[in-house]
């Protein structure tokens, strides 16, 4: 698919999710988007160096972060939306913030906190953050919850919560720290600003962190602020990027926002707003280390993530995890004497046991990505599946799983999807494959179908 195809292709899907209100929002034009590409360019230009651009490009400023962003980045993060209330109306938030719920992660919902102990353990994690909804307003199932995952790892994982601070005092403040909670992260927009609580906070819990959208109208209000939130104790400032919701569509449509098309509808004044504090930083020397995560890292970074946990669950020993975390199958297909021939050729290179497989009652070889230049180029046809892993909490019975077990009364399932139908990889498309696969630069190869399988887009969002 061509750079084009793909944004013609989600300027459909945001077309589609908002129906009519599409109508309402305010997009660039081919003109203003030249315009805002070049005022980023030169915003990032004034940015190098010293800040870092990780992640692909997609998140700044990799050289200081908060460890729990640190797990973040390193796909080794678990957040535990702890109920689903809160007891503040932004305006930018992007879910319904009404119901208590259960205690849920990716889809799965935890009744007893030595269930989700043993989530954690299974899946390796080295960071564990509660989130909501505001946790505070469950302060003892939260207390639970922490106290039993620090009380299992220890120094071994490190836990954050999130928080509106509106409920903040010290007794709350003694009974987290007691708990071992590690960070806590203050969203002070909910609060217009206030910096009450993080300077509580400060004295009583080892790292603050003020989390918050970078809300254009409120710019110059936060360029002021910056020396005052280090002066209060808080060692990391972490800016989003506003993004349209069907939640959040009635208050972000009727403000003079410039909505970006992309994988899902964002704010372009968001963005630069976020770029113009990380340069006021660096021009005035605030020893404030700040962190802009942008919507594409979330979006393609923590799903990457996932998708290279549950993928080793699932994975059958022939079938290779691509850079972008989806799942490679190779097969050829043909006749039973070029499938022979292959397989003579497996077994002359000395290919290790269990990397291909032939299916008889099909006529498919099924092998690895490095069996592939063994193959002669006229032997039957090769493809390509992609498929993506991931959890649910009960059986579809569509897709191939495994069932794991975390305790006598939950358990998890992890499915293996396949994406899109197969892909013919033909004699003369074979190089530059394997170029791709070993992890050369693929912008030659944009028209692939199977590039996005294989490889992360690079870069901050795409302005047009």
């Amino acid at each position: 698919m061509s750079v084009q195809e793909r944004q013609e292709q989600w300027i459909r899907a945001n077309r589609a999710e908002y129906e009519s209100g599409y109508e309402q929002l305010s997009f660039l034009s081919p003109a203003a988007a030249v315009r805002a590409l070049r005022q980023r360019d030169e915003l990032l230009q004034a940015l190098q160096p010293p800040v870092t651009f990780g992640s692909g490009g997609t998140k700044l400023d990799t050289r200081q972060l908060s460890p729990g962003c640190a797990a973040c980045v390193a796909g080794t993060w678990s957040c535990l939306f702890i109920n689903g209330r809160c007891n503040c109306r932004c305006f930018y938030c992007p879910s319904d913030q009404s119901e208590i719920g259960l205690p849920a992660t990716n889809t799965i919902t935890f009744r007893h906190p030595d269930d989700y102990v043993a989530y954690i353990d299974h899946f390796g994690f080295r960071g564990v953050s509660f989130s909501g909804g505001e946790p505070l307003l469950t302060l003892n199932r939260t207390l639970g919850f922490l106290a039993a995952v620090k009380s299992t790892f220890g120094d071994r994982v490190h836990t954050w919560l999130y928080s509106n601070g509106s409920l903040v005092t010290e007794d709350v403040l003694h009974k987290l720290r007691d708990a071992g909670l590690d960070e806590m992260r203050f969203d002070i927009g909910a609060v217009n600003y206030r910096l009450d609580a993080p300077r509580l906070a400060a004295r009583h819990i080892p790292c603050v962190t003020v989390e918050i959208p970078a809300v254009p109208e409120d710019e110059g209000r936060l360029l002021s602020s910056l020396p005052q939130l280090r002066d209060v104790g808080v060692r990391f400032l972490n800016l989003h990027q506003l993004r349209l919701t069907p939640h959040n569509f009635s208050h972000l449509a009727a403000r003079p926002y410039t909505f970006l098309h992309g994988e899902k509808v964002t704010v372009l004044d968001s963005e630069l707003t976020a770029l113009r504090l990380l340069r006021h930083s660096l021009e005035q020397n605030i020893d404030l280390p700040i962190n802009y995560c942008s919507f594409v890292y979330k979006n393609r970074y923590q799903r990457w993530a996932a998708r290279r946990r549950n993928a080793e669950l699932v994975r059958k020993p022939y079938e290779d995890l691509t850079a972008a975390g989806y799942l490679r199958s190779l097969v050829l297909t043909g006749s039973t004497e070029e499938i022979e021939a292959c397989v003579a050729g497996f077994s002359a290179a000395g290919a290790a046991a269990g990397r291909w497989q032939f299916d008889g009652s099909r006529q498919q070889l099924s092998f690895a990505v490095e069996l592939l230049p063994l193959l002669p180029p006229q032997k039957g046809t090769v493809s390509v599946t992609y498929s993506e892993a991931v959890q649910l909490s009960h059986l579809t019975y569509r897709h191939y799983y495994v069932e794991v077990k975390l305790s006598p009364r939950q358990k998890i399932i992890i499915e293996k999807r396949q994406q899109g139908a197969s892909i013919v990889i033909d004699a003369e498309m074979r190089e530059s494959f394997q170029r791709v696969v070993r992890g050369e630069p693929s912008d030659q190869y944009q028209d692939l179908k199977w590039l996005p399988f294989e490889c992360l887009p690079q870069g901050l969002q795409d302005y047009y």
